[in-house]
């Protein structure tokens, strides 16, 4: 019987290609007295690039972009503030998140999120999309001194939870750090393809997050 469902945050619930395509053109517009030499698309480009979709951190990729682009008068630590203040600002949620969020609660799931990344950062996006008085527990990596894919924070999770690691399902966009973590860690487990190469026809996928209750009701 499930009695808790958690999720990812970056590509599962949040949708961080859009929101991070907000923050840069936001950010491009701050700093354009500085940026003016390098066309919108290009910075942009760039930046997406280096970020390597979320796993590297941006005092790095900053770092590279004002060696690439020969940025002066402006120092990552700049750029770096600006990005941690203010990327909640940009924040976008996926599709019938809320519309699930809300199905889920009426049927008395425990909800939880366990997310890689910094903290208070990550916790900032999760008050950003307003999601916090839906969920049971919160972990971040850093706060916890765990990562996924390491089946402790799994394990923590359920633990915090009061439930069973077979009474867990996991919903995540990661086939390694979510999906495959999570199973061997012993929860159940439902991979979010966000592109149309993403559909694995051998194991449970979902493209819209609304697709969640039904997928829950064959595991009871």
């Amino acid at each position: 019987m499930i009695k808790a469902i958690l999720f990812d945050l970056d590509g599962t619930i949040l949708d961080r290609e859009s929101s991070l395509n907000n923050f840069i053109d936001d950010q491009y517009d701050k700093f354009i007295s500085y940026l003016k030499h390098i066309e919108r698309t290009t910075f942009k480009n760039k930046f997406i690039e280096l970020d390597k979709n979320g796993y590297v951190w941006k005092d790095k990729v900053y770092a590279q972009l004002i060696d690439y682009f020969n940025i002066n008068n402006l120092t990552p630590d700049v750029f770096l503030n600006d990005y941690t203040t203010n990327f909640r600002n940009s924040c976008l949620a996926y599709p019938n998140l809320y519309k699930t969020l809300k199905i889920l609660t009426a049927n008395n799931y425990k909800l939880g999120i366990i997310t890689n990344g910094k903290f208070p950062f990550q916790y900032k996006n999760i008050e950003a999309l307003k999601i916090e008085e839906y969920m049971d527990i919160i972990l971040v990596s850093e706060q916890e001194e765990i990562k996924k894919p390491n089946p402790l924070i799994f394990e923590r999770a359920a633990e915090k939870l009061g439930v069973k690691l077979n009474e867990c399902i996991f919903v995540g966009d990661s086939l390694e750090n979510d999906y495959k973590a999570s199973n061997s860690a012993g929860m159940y487990a439902i991979y979010k393809g966000n592109n149309d190469q993403d559909s694995i026809n051998t194991i449970p996928t979902i493209k819209d997050l609304s697709e969640i209750p039904c997928i829950i009701n064959n595991y009871n």
